[in-house]
């Protein structure tokens, strides 16, 4: 291996990806899941569209890695009347 393709021990690896336009780091081996945890999101209130393709699959959200460059948009529900 190359010295700049080690990582430190403790340290992860982040990626970058886009969420709503904000381009936000996330560690490697994020899933969909996660992101939504980080941001304090339930799924059963957003929909997530994935580098174009809206997510119908809920229970996919836990097997989903997220990579480098992948765009994010989340739209969130919010109930009122």
């Amino acid at each position: 291996m190359q010295p700049s393709t080690l990582v430190p021990e403790g340290i992860s690896q982040q990626l970058a990806v886009t969420v709503n336009g904000v381009v936000r780091p996330v560690p490697a081996g994020f899933t969909v899941a996660d992101l939504l945890v980080s941001l304090k999101l339930d799924a059963r209130t957003v929909v997530i569209e994935h580098n174009g393709t809206i997510l119908r699959d809920r229970s996919s959200f836990a097997s989903l890695r997220l990579s480098a460059q992948d765009s994010i948009e989340i739209v969130h529900f919010v109930g009122g009347g």
